[in-house]
């Protein structure tokens, strides 16, 4: 296989001197919740929009260099194609990551079905010591919140504000960027709570017919 097979960079827009630092991975101890894991959150891999200038081959290497197996992408197959790697998620799995695509629009946040999936799934990394890394774009408002999330869900005594703190100590002060994500955080675990509760009465009734 060719070494750039999977890299959607073109030569001609890319200079040799692109991507001067390497992707940087915000690694946050989860020891806050009792737990010995750590959870890594980055920017979107190889983008190329306006004037970004990343590297995915580069990108992607580094990732593996810093151990990364398990890879949670919560952008749209169009935000791939507009930030110029349509081929992420191939080259993820031709690089023998294991890939977890939850896509949800930027800014937003998913509905509890697809939040109870995405967390029933990043635990379960956690569990079986999987080095684990979210991404979204930038690596702030998605990504930030399901990780508030998880902190949320693993602790009872973890509050929203602290969730976000925590994630505004560890990633940047922009983490958690919009009213919708900061709300959906301070009502999560009311609504997810009910929303297990309705899942698994709704179970119960399935399996007595």
């Amino acid at each position: 296989m060719r070494k750039n097979e999977f890299d959607s960079s073109s030569d001609e827009d890319e200079p040799e001197d692109a991507q001067a630092s390497p992707l940087n991975i915000s690694w946050m101890p989860l020891s806050i919740v009792d737990s010995c894991h750590f959870l890594g959150v980055c920017a979107l891999p190889g983008c190329r929009y306006k004037d970004i200038r990343r590297n995915l081959q580069r990108d992607v290497e580094e990732l593996q260099s810093q151990g990364v197996q398990d890879v949670f992408v919560f952008c749209t197959n169009g935000e791939l194609s507009k930030y110029r790697v349509p081929s992420l998620l191939a080259t993820y799995e031709h690089r023998g990551f294991a890939v977890h695509h939850f896509p949800f629009l930027d800014g937003d946040v998913p509905e509890l079905p697809l939040c109870s999936r995405i967390l029933e799934e990043l635990q379960g990394c956690l569990q079986r010591s999987r080095r684990t890394v979210l991404h979204c774009y930038g690596g702030l408002g998605r990504s930030g919140l399901v990780a508030a999330c998880l902190l949320i869900q693993l602790s009872p005594e973890m509050t929203a504000h602290k969730a976000i703190e925590f994630l505004r100590e560890h990633r940047g002060r922009g983490a958690i960027q919009t009213v919708k994500q900061y709300n959906f955080l301070h009502e999560f675990r009311e609504k997810f709570a009910a929303h297990q509760a309705n899942t698994e009465a709704f179970t119960e009734r399935s399996v007595s017919r």
